[in-house]
């Protein structure tokens, strides 16, 4: 798809049909995802680019409602932990694609390539619409119309130049870049004394407008055009090396400082400030740079300024003499206060406040003064702008990494371990270009796979060339570390035990520091950690560094792996209750830190604490569909607990056991389960994890005990689950009542995750029963649901049930559901529904009639088929039934047949005889008209209804039809509707054996009823 955001929001499909975005929120929503292309934005940004000071009363849900609106104009919008991501190619968006030739164009210009730049941005300004989305925008585009204009004259095209620089300079009067080049076209026409009277109606306009006198540059044009000679072109140093990733950094600092006087950029050491402060002054020739890293005295401040600016300290004379000042910064001030300056101070920290001070005096004293500053920490003055300098998004870090490489390995290749040697080293541009230059030495695998232990040996090498702050990745953080005091150091070890950040509260309790908010938040401001949101985060770097200085690590561990069992215990009933969403969203900010505490539980041998925090995040995890994430470390625990378990462990056993999925604990774990109370979650997951194979009697009073317990979650949870066998023995209006039944429950709790289940089982009830628009409107609703909560294997199965029934009627939305199901199962690892996915891009294909690609498709879904899954065995069904239809088009009907019959066989195995009958009907497309008119009614038996049939079903009777006479069709269909469910599956093929051997046992335990029921 193409996008644009400048000018009005739209969207374009690939055949260029433009997509209906509807509302003025939709819009807002996409332009805000559009700008940060393939990175994650944050849902509170989103909603304050959506509904700015007036968001709706449920924000998140109105703009989760605003994500699914896009998802369904066919525009990929994914959930991540982060926010939101829209990964698109940045050139499909006008505005990317404007910034990308704009900066190309003015790097030819720079490099004395004026056709090629005037080229590039006029390809440049042919994207660019108004309004912008951001100022930054609007001034890179009046700065890309001067550069246009600097390559016209340079190419010595008068006539273009002068015209687009009239233009700007009467839209834009106080712009003096544009003025300039004004003064040079036109003596560059012959016109010297128009270029005079610009200059004078220029200084006349910024005394009025501003108080202030023209630029170094343009008093230097007009000398010179005095003198009669060709005005200077500006300069232009090249840097030694490639800018990369920072020129919307360096643009947006550029307008900064054109309306304010002291602008910092801050950010850790390593990030890249000072290249970016020579970047954003480069072509300047106002600039002077003082470089502060080598003053460990502030005293000496002064007189390094003096230096640095060319001002002799005292001459012939001595101090004092002949009424001068002794006091070099009263002389400093003497110095600049008639001049038109930007001073760029450069490393400031070590001595932060003599340069505050300083600071502050020049820029009272000398109006025509202007300061950049880099540091790790901020100056604190009143009229200070902060800019803070983050480390390289992974495209940008990649793009340097390779950029650095090739400089000492001119050969070196794209390769996929690159991304994770940049992410492992934070984005940090020293720390890549130090990681970059071993590249002549080693290769990048194997760099990436030593980083973690190893990170800073490796990283020792920099350039001969740097100071000695900078030749190693240690000597950048050791640094900063010896400008903390004791107590900022105690804190910065003790936050390395959190991952993924920590708040301030969760920080002070697990430290035990006094005072720990003021510590983190003088941690923050020398750049030590991040805060966002309220959450203090290291770089992986820093904590590396940070970690070896740790005191006692065990004794805070142990208090933080107790600080989010308490946090785990809090949130565990409110996950079953309206205020999920918000605590489902505190669990997730912490994810990284229960991980963490779970691994201090295995790696110390503390079984019951590590089972207590297994138990508490269980439904967290089922929820979210993450339970892999905690799979290893349950198996550890069930381990060490040992094969007789200690029964006080109880629910956190059996959680635990249900986490790792194992049949040998899920055994042991029989014992413990079957008490009087017991964890809610357990009425939901013991029946599903134990349905092949289990005792059916301890399912069956789980069940009792919930349907008599004080638990209402637990209550309507044993409606559903008493529902699974109705529906898998055709009880149809049994299986209703109870989910409905369900649903009001979890709809009275607030529960929505309970209530996507009980409507994902009506959708699947209607579907099976005839009523496409129920079903449709069930999966639908709970789809959304699902959305909401963020749980990626319902969002994924919902997804491939909605596309199964849009298949006849809307393919294209089929299309967009199952692609998107097989995108969210990719990332998150489902392979059962990635197969179901890929199954029903198989079905669209060979409707349309594309059989090879139809075929491929079949094979991968069956090579991800996992048949012992409940959920599963529908869809492993389903790719039989479509195998089996390829080898019927291709004329192979023994091939067919064999293929219909073994998915009749894995529905039996699974329990779910109703899905059966689709392959049932398969098989009587294949059969002799008397047979086939028994086993399409021995369909409606195995169903348990006769609900419409597909274009297949519908052949195969009309078949049958012609050859035998509507009333010997209608005896024989009859005849195979009235056998018992065992007659009925022997019909298809399958032995009394499997039919025994099948869960239809437990199904039998739990209804209370024989297995096989004639009609």
């Amino acid at each position: 798809m193409r996008f644009g955001v400048l000018g009005a929001v739209r969207a374009w499909r690939a055949d260029g049909g433009e997509v209906s975005l509807g509302g003025p929120a939709r819009r807002a929503l996409l332009a805000a995802l559009l700008l940060s292309p393939g990175r994650a934005v944050g849902a509170e940004r989103l909603i304050d680019e959506v509904y700015g000071e007036r968001p709706p009363k449920d924000a998140h849900h109105a703009l989760q409602s605003q994500v699914s609106r896009l998802r369904r104009d066919g525009i990929a919008v994914e959930r991540v932990a982060a926010g939101y991501v829209l990964n698109v190619d940045p050139d499909d968006v006008d505005v990317h694609r404007f910034l990308r030739l704009a900066e190309q164009g003015r790097e030819a210009l720079g490099s004395g390539d004026p056709d090629r730049a005037a080229g590039l941005l006029r390809e440049a300004l042919g994207w660019w619409a108004s309004p912008a989305p951001a100022v930054h925008l609007e001034e890179r585009h009046l700065a890309a119309l001067e550069d246009l204009a600097e390559s016209d004259l340079r190419r010595g095209d008068h006539r273009a130049a002068l015209a687009a620089l009239g233009e700007l300079v009467e839209s834009h009067p106080l712009r003096e870049r544009p003025r300039a080049q004004l003064m040079r076209a036109l003596h560059a026409a012959g016109r010297p004394a128009e270029a005079l009277v610009v200059y004078e109606r220029t200084r006349r306009l910024l005394a009025d407008e501003l108080g202030a006198d023209p630029s170094p540059e343009l008093s230097a044009i007009h000398r010179e055009l005095l003198r009669g000679e060709d005005p200077p072109a500006p300069p232009e140093a090249l840097p030694l090396t490639s800018f990369v990733g920072r020129e919307q950094d360096a643009a947006r600092v550029r307008a900064l400082l054109a309306r304010a006087r002291l602008v910092t950029l801050l950010g850790p050491g390593g990030v890249g400030k000072t290249r970016l402060a020579a970047e954003v002054v480069r072509g300047r020739t106002d600039r002077q740079v003082v470089e502060l890293a080598a003053v460990r005295d502030g005293g000496q401040l002064p007189q390094v300024m003096m230096a640095a600016l060319g001002v002799r300290d005292s001459g012939l004379h001595p101090p004092g003499d002949r009424g001068e000042p002794a006091d070099p910064a009263v002389r400093l001030v003497a110095a600049l206060s008639g001049r038109e300056l930007l001073l760029v101070l450069d490393n400031c920290e070590q001595i932060i406040d003599d340069v505050a001070a300083l600071a502050e005096r020049l820029l009272t004293t000398c109006p025509g003064l202007r300061v950049l500053a880099t540091s790790r920490e901020p100056l604190g003055l009143t009229a200070e702008h902060l800019w803070p300098v983050r480390p390289l998004p992974p495209a940008d870090a990649v793009k340097l990494f390779n950029d650095r490489a090739r400089a000492v390995r001119p050969d070196f290749p794209a390769q996929a371990a690159v991304e994770s040697i940049c992410l492992a080293l934070d984005g940090l541009p020293l720390a890549i270009e130090l990681a970059a230059a071993r590249m002549r030495t080693h290769e990048a695998a194997e760099l990436a796979g030593r980083l973690e232990s190893e990170r800073f040996p490796l990283l020792s090498r920099g350039s001969r060339t740097a100071e000695a702050r900078h030749r190693t990745l240690r000597a950048v953080v050791a640094w900063s570390w010896e400008l903390l005091s004791a107590d900022e150091r105690a804190m910065a070890a003790r936050l390395t035990v959190f991952a993924g950040g920590a708040s301030a509260a969760a920080a002070a309790r697990v430290s035990g520091l006094p005072d720990a908010e003021a510590l983190l938040d003088s941690l923050a401001d020398k750049s030590f950690v991040e805060v966002s949101g309220g959450r203090y985060r290291m770089l992986a770097t820093i904590r590396a560094f940070c970690a070896e200085k740790l005191d006692a690590p065990h004794a805070v561990r142990q208090a933080h792996a107790a600080y989010y069992l308490a946090l785990a215990l809090e949130a565990d009933p409110h996950l079953r209750r309206g205020e999920q969403l918000r605590w489902l969203d505190a669990l997730a900010a912490e994810h990284g830190n229960l991980r963490e505490a779970l691994r201090f539980a295995v790696e110390s041998g503390a079984v019951e604490l590590g089972m207590r925090l297994i138990g508490a995040q269980a439904h967290y995890l089922w929820m979210r569909g993450i339970r892999t994430t905690a799979m290893a470390e349950a198996a550890a625990l069930l381990a060490a607990a040992g094969p007789r378990p200690d029964p006080a462990l109880g629910d956190g056993y059996a959680l635990c056991a249900l986490i790792a999925g194992e049949e040998r604990y899920l055994r042991r774990a029989s014992a413990l389960i079957d008490r009087e109370h017991h964890h809610p979650l357990l009425t939901f997951l013991w029946p599903l994890m134990t349905a092949n194979g289990g005792d059916p009697e301890l399912v069956l009073r789980v069940l009792r005990r919930a349907e008599s317990g004080g638990d209402p979650w637990a209550r309507a949870m044993a409606r559903i689950i008493r529902a699974f066998p109705s529906m898998a023995a055709g009880e149809y209006a049994a299986a209703h009542a109870d989910l409905t039944a369900s649903l009001e429950g979890f709809q009275e709790l607030g529960d929505r995750w309970g209530s996507a289940l009980a409507l994902d089982s009506l959708g699947w009830l209607g579907a099976n029963t005839g009523d496409r628009a129920a079903a449709l409107a069930h999966t639908s609703r709970a789809l959304e649901l699902a959305e909401l909560l963020g749980a990626d294997e319902d969002h994924a199965d919902l997804l491939c049930n909605r596309g199964d029934l849009r298949q006849r009627d809307d393919p294209a939305a089929a299309r967009a559901d199952y692609e998107l199901a097989a995108e969210v199962a990719r990332r998150s690892g489902i392979p059962t529904y990635l197969a179901a996915a890929l199954r029903g891009l198989g079905d669209l294909a060979r409707m349309a009639g594309d059989l090879p690609a139809a075929r491929e498709l079949y094979q991968q879904a069956l090579a991800r088929s996992d048949a012992g899954w409940i959920k599963s065995s529908g869809n492993h069904t389903r790719v039989l039934v479509g195998v089996g239809r390829m080898a019927e088009a291709e004329g192979d009907q023994a091939a067919a047949t064999e293929a219909y019959r073994q998915a009749v066989e894995v529905a039996v195995a699974t329990g779910a005889v109703p899905e059966s009958a689709r392959a049932v009907e398969a098989l009587a497309g294949l059969a002799e008209p008397a047979e086939a008119a028994r086993l399409l009614g021995a369909a409606v038996a195995l169903r348990g209804c006769a609900v419409p049939g597909d274009e297949d079903r519908l052949a195969a009777e009309a078949r049958a039809r012609a050859a035998l006479g509507e009333r010997e069709f209608a005896a024989a269909h009859r005849a195979g509707a009235e056998l018992s469910r065992q007659a009925a599956l022997t019909l298809a093929g399958v032995s009394p054996e499997a039919i025994r051997a099948s869960p239809l046992g437990v199904i039998a335990a739990m209804t209370g009823e024989p297995p096989v029921r004639h009609r």
